[in-house]
């Protein structure tokens, strides 16, 4: 294992930290809670470091094409303006977040926090060749975020601690993990003063 040091050109991603993605919302993940934790741990060595800091939010019109009424897989959820839409009041975002919404026209779907969005765009502005993702959930749109974020070409770290995956079916997560590693990305584990790479079998 070997220490990642951030500096400049580092970013962090975190994906979705919406009530309805949290247990005891519309579309709440297993554990979801167990993440915020880690997370804020994220933020807090982001922050401390001055690195952008972005956060992606599901923002669905109430007419979405992904809601089961308009016959697509998922109940309603993250509905623009509602409770459930809103990010954990548990995460110590700092206040310069910048907030990606996606998803925010009724036709078009997005797992990816790059699809349709400005991300990409406004990473390479502020000098960003490397990121982390975490967040939720780890076998939808955190594994969508982190395939695209290598396309795009930026080097990607993911922190399995810190996302949980719906698991529709049983070991959705750990193959999500195994197939973000195999893209390129690199995992790697939260220790008390930065981070360490690991090899994910």
């Amino acid at each position: 294992m070997s220490a990642i040091k951030l500096g400049k050109g580092d970013a962090l991603i975190v994906v979705d930290m919406q009530y309805d993605f949290l247990p005891g919302g519309s579309l709440g993940v297993p554990a979801g809670h167990e993440v915020i934790a880690p997370i804020n741990h994220l933020l807090a060595l982001y922050s401390d470091c001055k690195l952008p800091i972005f956060a992606s939010r599901d923002w669905h019109p109430a007419d979405h094409c992904s809601f089961r009424e308009q016959g697509g897989p998922w109940p309603p959820h993250c509905v623009a303006g509602t409770h459930g839409a809103e990010f954990s009041a548990e995460l110590a975002f700092p206040d310069d977040t910048i907030v990606i919404s996606k998803a925010d026209t009724a036709q078009a779907d997005a797992y990816s926090a790059f699809n349709g969005t400005t991300l990409a765009s406004q990473l390479r502005a502020r000098g960003v060749t490397r990121v982390a993702v975490c967040g939720l959930a780890t076998d939808y749109c955190v594994l969508n975020t982190v395939t695209d974020a290598l396309e795009e070409g930026f080097e990607t770290l993911i922190v399995p601690e810190a996302m949980r995956a719906v698991d529709v079916h049983p070991g959705d997560g750990s193959r999500a993990i195994d197939r973000m590693v195999a893209r390129g990305a690199v995992a790697v584990r939260l220790g008390e003063h930065g981070m360490t790479a690991l090899s994910v079998s």
